[in-house]
Formats: structure tokens, C-alpha cells, sequence
């Protein structure tokens, strides 16, 4: 008679690494089942009552056992063959990114966005040009070829009929006069609540800010003007955007250039920058307003001196009120503008950039430079 088939003695890893897959019962579920028959027959149990406990058959235990025997742990990780994967030819994998990048109600499906099971059922049932694919190997073929699962963004594009003058006009002003161009926009709206922010601090322990409850104190809006040719910001805090407080704030940009010459001020199609006691004050005071296209803000140049405002003095801050905040918006355009590159240092800096620029364009173009092989 036979021995009985039972596993070699174990080794102390070989135990406590049996008995940690066990207990944790996570991860492969075939790791899992191997692992307990192994330890199962360490401890004395039979073939019969191995295949009852893990409910296998009698033979494949038997199997287990032995591939333990002779390989060790490694014998618990599953080998998967399955087998050459089934070719799909160029044209129906065209066919699988082009229907996966369509939207579905463009193809008459009455939903609006692609699961991998519908998908693959409309592959297999379309009758143009069917593809049997699993949702797995379909996964696995979009994440190949970089199609993702992603959420739907807007986006608007600028339907002013001069969105082509009025950048170039923009373009224009900054480029040859630099000392007498100005910006203005708002910044806001600026509540009293506690802003999220960054900052250093000992890893596990963040700074903390009291929750805020109650919002009493209203919203404000910052009007800013920035002078692009000295690179100086300025503002004061309004209670809200009118025509009133956007002519207050270009009189205080006109006054920044006493000396009478035409000034050009950047701002955006809000209807409260160009109502007709703006435009009348403008022509009658030698500025001209250079309009930003209609959806085009970015192209007005303050835009971009609102994202240090937003991060060192907004975010992280947790201001009592309205006075208390705009003081800290005007501190910090006072160290700004005291910390801020003089027009001269910017000029010969983009003039040495271009000196170099023209200097590496003749070495590239030199006729005695060695030509590559």
C-alpha cells in the first residue's frame, strides 16, 4: 500500500509565510486555495478532508502537494497559459479607436459616454464591420493606445467678430509703448471665510484653520491696475463691479502719467468697462481702451499677477474681515512693487536674450560648422 501523500517539513519561513496568506486571505484567490492546502496537509490533514475543506477534487491536491515539494513557495503563484491571443487585423483595430473616440448618440445609441460592455457589444453586433472582443482584452486595447476614460470638459471659443484685430492691436501697444501702457481688471469675488493653502510644515502635521460657519461679512472686488512698462500693481477693494468704480479706477491710471501724453489702458468686454461716460471720459483724456476679444480675458496682461495675489495672500489666510484683508492685499503690492525688476534690468535682459538668440542662429547657420552624418 502506498503513502500516503502529505507535504514536506516546513521550514520556519515557509510556515509563517503560509500562515500570513492564510489568514490575511487576500490577494489571488488561487494563491490562496494553494497556500491553505499546503498548510493544511503540514498539519496532518488527509487528501480527502483537504479536497472537503478547500472543495476540490482529490487529484488536484494531490498535485499541489507535490509541486510543493519540489519548487517551494513559488509553486503557489498561478502560471496563467492561456494561449496565443486571437490576431486582430489594422483595420479593426482603426475600427475599435474610431467608435470608442465617437460619442455614442452619434452612432444612434441612446446613451451619451462608452462602459467597456456596452462597447464591446456594439464591436461584435455592428453590422458593418463586427468585432468579438472581451472587455478585457478591450481595456487592455484602448489603454494601449493612450484612450482613457476621462470626464467631459467645456469650452468656449471667441465669437467677436474683431478677435484677430484686437490682439494684434494689443500686441501692438505692449510692444512699442511699453511706458505708457496700463491694465485693469478685477479680482475676485473676495469673501470673509478661512481659503485653503499650502505651506511647509512637520509631515503628518499640517497647518489648521477654524471652520467658518457664518459668512456676514458679504463679497468684495479688488480693482487692479497694473502699469506694464514699470511693472507696478495697484488696487482698491469695491463692494461690487459698476461703471462708477471702473472710471474711478482709470482716472487713477491716468494720473499715474500727469504728463498729458495718450495712454493705453488693457481691459476686458465687461459691461461696466465700457459703458458711454467711460468711453466719453476716454476720448476727452487722450486713452485709448484696447478691448481683450469677447471669452479672451487671458490676453489682457494683468491676468497673470493674479495667480501670486491668489497664492501668497488669499490662499492659507483666515482674515476677521473686509479691512483686514484688503490691508493684506496692499501690503503685499507694496513689497511687490518694491521688490520688482527695474524696466532698464528687463530691457538689457531681453536684449541679451536676443543677442544670444542671433549669435547661436550664425553658429547654426555658419558654413564651415561640421555637418551631422
Amino acid at each position: 500500500m502506498a503513502d500516503p501523500v502529505r507535504v514536506r517539513r516546513l521550514t520556519d519561513h515557509e510556515g509563517q509565510r503560509l500562515q500570513q496568506i492564510v489568514r490575511r486571505g487576500t490577494g489571488s484567490a488561487v494563491r490562496l486555495c494553494r497556500a491553505m492546502v499546503v498548510l493544511a496537509s503540514a498539519g496532518g490533514n488527509t487528501v480527502p478532508a483537504i479536497a472537503r475543506l478547500v472543495q476540490g477534487d482529490e487529484d488536484a491536491v494531490r498535485g499541489v502537494i507535490h509541486r510543493f515539494n519540489e519548487m517551494g513557495l513559488a509553486s503557489l503563484d498561478p502560471q496563467w497559459a492561456g494561449g496565443r491571443p486571437r490576431l486582430i487585423s489594422p483595420e479593426d483595430k482603426a475600427f475599435i479607436v474610431a467608435t470608442a473616440t465617437t460619442r455614442p448618440e452619434a452612432l444612434k445609441q441612446p446613451f451619451t459616454r462608452w462602459s467597456l460592455r456596452k462597447l464591446a457589444a456594439y464591436l461584435a453586433g455592428n453590422t458593418i464591420r463586427p468585432v468579438r472582443i472581451g472587455r478585457e482584452r478591450l481595456r487592455q486595447f484602448l489603454h494601449k493606445h493612450q484612450i482613457t476614460f476621462q470626464r467631459t470638459k467645456t469650452w468656449k471659443e471667441s465669437n467677436d467678430p474683431r478677435r484677430d484685430a484686437k490682439p494684434a492691436r494689443i500686441e501692438h501697444v505692449t510692444s512699442n509703448f511699453p511706458d505708457r501702457v496700463f491694465a485693469f481688471d478685477e479680482f475676485g469675488p473676495l469673501t470673509i471665510r478661512p481659503y485653503a493653502g499650502a505651506g511647509w510644515a512637520r509631515k503628518g502635521h499640517p497647518d489648521r484653520l477654524p471652520a467658518n460657519y457664518h459668512k456676514l461679512h458679504g463679497v468684495r472686488q479688488f480693482h487692479d491696475c497694473y502699469s506694464f512698462g514699470d511693472d507696478t500693481l495697484w488696487g482698491v477693494a469695491r463692494a461690487k463691479k459698476s461703471a462708477a468704480n471702473t472710471l474711478a479706477a482709470l482716472k487713477s491710471i491716468r494720473a499715474a502719467r500727469p504728463d498729458g501724453a495718450p495712454i493705453h489702458i488693457i481691459l476686458d468686454n465687461l459691461s461696466a468697462h465700457r459703458g458711454t461716460k467711460i468711453r466719453t471720459w476716454a476720448r476727452k483724456n487722450k486713452v485709448e481702451l484696447c478691448f481683450t476679444p469677447t471669452y479672451s480675458s487671458w490676453a489682457n496682461p494683468i491676468e497673470a499677477h493674479f495667480g501670486p495675489l491668489r497664492t501668497f495672500v488669499v490662499n492659507g489666510s483666515n482674515h476677521p474681515n473686509h479691512p483686514v484683508a484688503t490691508r493684506a492685499l496692499h501690503n503685499h503690492l507694496r513689497w511687490r512693487n518694491a521688490n520688482a525688476r527695474h524696466p532698464d534690468i528687463l530691457a538689457a535682459q531681453r536684449h541679451e536674450r536676443a543677442r544670444t538668440r542671433s549669435e547661436r542662429q550664425q553658429r547654426w547657420e555658419d558654413p564651415r560648422r561640421p555637418k551631422a552624418a
